[in-house]
């Protein structure tokens, strides 16, 4: 049975226009994008690539814990 692993994208504007990402717990998954949207879909599935490749290599695939808060300050 397959089990779904939710993992925190954080998303950047680039500077030369669309968006780049990253993934806090997976390092080496990121991806990058037109929009948005393209950029989530294409990092999902550069998170499905690393985790099969650490599978492929016997590595365990352990959940992450992220702890994700935002925070507002008077700018």
């Amino acid at each position: 049975m397959v089990q779904d692993i939710e993992y925190v994208i954080v998303i950047h504007p680039a500077d030369e226009g669309g968006f780049w990402s990253e993934v806090p717990s997976l390092p080496g998954a990121g991806s990058q994008g037109e929009s948005v949207d393209e950029t989530v879909t294409n990092t999902k599935e550069s998170i499905e690539a690393v985790l099969e490749v650490m599978k492929d290599r016997g590595e365990p695939v352990v959940p992450p814990n992220d702890i994700v808060v935002k925070v507002y300050v008077a700018a």
